[in-house]
């Protein structure tokens, strides 16, 4: 599997794109950053890349350039909500490494 996402995550993702008129849905992506190296990009999607894989959870529609996916395949993404604390979590098979604070990771 490309990527699986918890029930609570597309809750979140859901009431999100609600939101957004103009999302076609969402795009995950990766950048270089961070004292490890990588770390996870969410944003809306407002059209689709000839390049993209589309990846259709529920009813959401996920956007994933080659490269990042790559970095993330076999990932799972789910959403915490614990007190003032509201963050996804990425679970990365392929990850070796992640910083202290859990904003980047290594491969």
């Amino acid at each position: 599997m490309d990527l699986s996402v918890t029930d609570k995550a597309i809750k979140r993702f859901r009431d999100n794109l609600s939101g957004q008129p103009n999302a076609i849905g969402l795009r995950i992506s990766i950048k270089s950053t961070g004292c490890n190296g990588y770390s996870y990009l969410l944003d809306y999607a407002g059209e689709v890349n000839d390049e993209d894989k589309l990846i259709k959870i529920s009813d959401i529609s996920i956007f994933v350039d080659p490269e990042s996916m790559s970095l993330i395949k076999g990932t799972e993404i789910d959403f915490i909500d614990e007190g003032l604390n509201q963050v996804f979590k990425f679970k990365n098979p392929n990850a070796t490494g992640e910083c202290g604070c859990g904003e980047s990771f290594s491969v």
